[in-house]
């Protein structure tokens, strides 16, 4: 998506569970996490009204996924 800014074209590939140790994220880290990717996901489909619960649900399964590469 060449029109996007930058920062979100470098959001959307950074993956920062990468530099985590495991275990060492925190629940409010985690919720950080999946409100960025909710974010992301919203901001993809134009902020359409009535898919929030669908994009943080979304959202939590992907962060998720990715925590359990990293397991304590």
């Amino acid at each position: 998506m060449q029109d996007e800014p930058r920062t979100i074209r470098a959001m959307r590939n950074f993956n920062p569970l990468r530099f985590c140790a495991p275990g060492a994220i925190s629940a409010a880290d985690r919720h950080l996490l999946i409100s960025q990717a909710a974010y992301l996901r919203a901001k993809q489909r134009g902020f359409a009204a009535g898919h929030e619960v669908e994009d943080w649900l979304a959202a939590e399964r992907e962060i998720d996924a990715q925590l359990a590469q990293y397991p304590p």
